[in-house]
């Protein structure tokens, strides 16, 4: 799954498990029990989605440094550039 899809059934789960939790306090057994096997499913989602959060920040700092590098190799050929100008003067 893609972080939003996740991200997109982790809220479903939730206002789902906030409506069974409110009838398993009124004493709905049947209630009770799917919040406690949601429950799991939803630990379950909330790894993935640290998994994937975490891969998407790998990749963003990935970009970053690329640009960086990029950006710093331009600057090193002008320095190049200017010096050599310089020294034939």
């Amino acid at each position: 799954m893609a972080l939003k899809d996740t991200t997109a059934s982790m809220e479903k789960m939730l206002s789902t498990l906030g409506s069974d939790l409110k009838k398993a306090m009124k004493g709905n057994k049947a209630a009770a029990q799917r919040v406690r096997t949601n429950s799991i499913k939803f630990g379950k989602l909330a790894k993935d989605y640290r998994k994937e959060s975490i891969s998407e920040g790998k990749k963003k700092v990935k970009k970053a440094v690329k640009k960086v590098k990029k950006t710093a190799k331009k600057a090193v050929k002008k320095a190049k550039k200017t010096v050599r100008k310089k020294t034939k003067r």
